[in-house]
């Protein structure tokens, strides 16, 4: 038996869940839980609400309200959305309460102790206005390394570098407007420096880290650690424990991730059961894409200087666009977990996210391809292999699994693929391939309407008896199967399964071992999976666009700007008189050129989404463009189109995209440069 301590990344306490949540962390972690109890292991899977840091401070500063109003908010929330979907933690905490306070200062005092963290003094922004400095997202500016405005006072969103307070132009705070200051102030760091040999063991030797993950961390390490700033200027935080230190608290980033260790202590203050057995034994994290950095970089330094166990391994989800578009909570373009519930079964949108893409791969939510996937896979496929069985079998057999009698060739086919199902299964969710092993088991629900068809039991069930029972046998025996292996992913169907099937809910996988009886009683069917109307993807779609406008508005940043004097009438007119000015130097870093579109399809899952093959004379650029709507791919061959050459790949609907076709926003209408030689630069 395997001791596994599980701990899935720490939600901000700022909002709710969105759905891009569930798919990178709590869905996975949770399937590879419940999987695992099954067969006999034992696991702690602990979380907990990240409670402190600027963005809370900040939000309780909007409101007028104090950070823990606003942080007990949202936890309740996020308790609730984990919840509605099933998630089974066994401890979720707050990294506000007392047991964690004490054990990241504790945490904070053993590094300082061993000379691992030092005293420096640094310059920061400064507001005269407000009398405070001006951490992480109390500033917003320009990021000087790739011109995005927004950027924060200690990260750019859209390069993803480090700031420092040089590398911020044009500074605003958030609260007030004015330009800030620099000013020194002395601050704690953490000898990360002295961990590179360490880091870089646990990264290239950890035979378990995905390749997303170890790829990845190999980009930080080969520069070389830096020392880390564990310390901030404000007094939303845990103090920092020592002399001198009033006024500055621990960098959130450093006590969030204790968060696992404090959540698994509050769990075992709550049971008497210690959590250490677990965390000796295999300890595993469950985190997003974007905390990747964090997790593998400086939580194994941290680990190691104080004398802990690393983590085993680190299994990282990678992004949820939405509707082939970055998702943005600021902007309204994003689904809340909550909302998404209150219409559509928990158990819909676990199938969906974990059917759609490997973890490991970026993914994208497409409310058409969750209705057609619905539809199509689990009512027309899954659903109705179940309901054929179990309408047969009451119709024909008086409820009761028939006799099996001398197996015929396809009869020893179909049991061989039954038999297998549980190993193939367990064997990708093993190994994190979740999707795989829904991918399996949606194949067998195939082979089983296929085998059903071929046998016909409605007709042979009045000239081939044998061969009808034998077919409503074995399709019974791969209902409570399909109800097993179901468990992990969707908990509430493999229930309704099994309860068909008159069969208690089990908690052991190889309960799938233990035939049907001939004889055994089961229950009239229901609909399992209803499928979803048109009409209702339509309106979840009109929902969306009508959310983002809304919302987009406002958190527009311009109320931020000017402190939200401007009023909605005057907003309205600044909208629409704005324009971003740039300079000569600006636009001549867009490589701009003229290309011919030599090949074109559709991406499968996107009605808007072409896939093209580009020719810009020297080479060939794969391009993925929001063009289907107006442009079948036959239009398009052969066309002459303006290309950004040198944007940054991206991938969407998880296919690479090299540059970007110029086209008009509202119509889609390229901009065909008709007169012009492929290959030719635009000056």
């Amino acid at each position: 038996m395997t001791k596994f301590f599980i701990s899935c990344a720490l939600p901000y306490a700022n909002g709710p869940c969105h759905l891009g949540h569930l798919r990178s962390t709590y869905v996975p972690a949770d399937i590879f839980t419940r999987f695992n109890r099954t067969i006999g292991n034992d696991v702690l899977l602990v979380c907990a609400t990240d409670e402190h840091g600027t963005p809370i401070a900040v939000k309780a500063d909007d409101e007028g309200k104090k950070p823990i109003e606003i942080a007990t908010r949202y936890h309740r929330k996020i308790v609730k959305d984990l919840e509605i979907c099933d998630i089974s933690i066994d401890n979720f905490s707050r990294t506000t309460n007392k047991t964690h306070y004490k054990i990241a200062q504790n945490f904070f005092l053993n590094l300082y102790n061993k000379d691992l963290i030092y005293e420096k003094e640094i310059k920061q922004l400064y507001c005269d206005h407000c009398n405070k400095f001006l951490p992480d997202r109390y500033v917003e500016g320009i990021c000087r390394f790739c011109n995005s405005p927004g950027a924060r006072g200690d990260q750019c969103e859209v390069c993803g570098r480090h700031l420092g307070v040089e590398d911020l132009l044009n500074p605003k705070c958030l609260t007030c407007g004015k330009t800030p200051v620099i000013k020194k102030s002395t601050h704690y760091f953490f000898r990360l420096s002295k961990f590179q040999k360490e880091v870089e063991e646990f990264v290239y030797n950890n035979p378990n880290l995905g390749d997303n993950v170890r790829n990845y961390l190999k980009n930080w390490l080969k520069d070389g650690l830096k020392d880390w700033i564990l310390s901030r200027d404000m007094d939303w935080g845990i103090p920092i424990p020592l002399k001198g230190a009033e006024g500055k608290i621990i960098y959130v980033w450093v006590e969030a991730l204790i968060g696992y260790i404090s959540s698994a202590t509050e769990w075992s203050n709550k049971t008497g059961e210690s959590w250490r057995g677990y965390w000796d034994d295999t300890v595993l994290h469950f985190i997003g894409k974007d905390i990747i950095y964090h997790h593998g970089i400086f939580w194994p330094a941290m680990l190691d200087g104080h004398g802990c166990k690393n983590p085993d391994n680190i299994i990282a989800g990678e992004y949820l666009s939405l509707e082939g578009r970055k998702m943005s909570t600021s902007q309204g373009w994003v689904i809340w977990v909550k909302d998404f519930v209150e219409n559509f079964d928990s158990d819909l949108l676990r199938y969906y996210l974990t059917i759609t893409a490997p973890l490991n791969k970026d993914m994208d939510f497409s409310w058409d391809d969750f209705g057609r996937r619905v539809n199509d896979e689990l009512a027309d496929v899954l659903g109705n292999f179940l309901h054929r069985t179990f309408t047969f079998t009451n119709k024909f057999f008086d409820g009761k699994v028939p006799e099996l009698f001398d197996l015929s060739d396809e009869d020893r086919k179909f049991k061989f693929l039954i038999e297998k199902l549980a190993d193939e299964v367990a064997y990708s969710i093993s190994n994190f391939k979740f999707r795989d092993g829904l991918v399996n088991i949606l194949k067998i629900a195939k082979e089983g309407n296929r085998y059903f068809d071929y046998q016909k039991p409605w007709q042979s069930v009045k000239n081939d008896y044998e061969k009808a029972s034998n077919c409503l046998n074995l399709s019974n025996q791969l209902s409570k199967v399909l109800a097993i292996t179901l468990k992990p992913y969707l908990p509430n169907k493999s229930a309704d399964i099994l309860d068909i099937l008159n069969l208690e809910d089990t908690n052991d996988w190889n309960d799938w071992k233990v035939p049907l009886k001939t004889g055994h009683k089961i229950k009239n069917p229901k609909p399992l999976f209803k499928k979803i109307d048109e009409e209702e993807i339509n309106k979840e779609k009109d929902k969306l666009f009508k959310l983002e406008h809304e919302v987009g508005r406002e958190h527009d940043p311009i109320s931020k700007k000017e402190n939200n004097k401007i009023d909605n009438e005057k907003l309205d007119e600044k909208e629409d008189n704005m324009m971003d000015i740039i300079n000569i130097d600006d636009f001549t870093k867009l490589d701009l050129r003229i290309g011919e579109v030599l090949e074109a399809e559709k991406i499968k899952g996107s009605d808007k989404l072409l896939k093209l093959k580009v020719d810009i004379k020297d080479k060939t650029l794969q391009i993925v463009a929001g063009l289907g709507l107006k442009y079948s791919p036959e239009q398009l061959i052969n066309e002459k189109v303006t290309v950004l050459v040198n944007l940054k790949p991206a991938k969407l609907f998880g296919v690479e995209s090299e540059g970007m076709i110029l086209a008009t926003a509202d119509s889609a209408e390229i901009i065909s440069p008709s007169g012009a030689e492929i290959g030719e630069k635009i000056m």
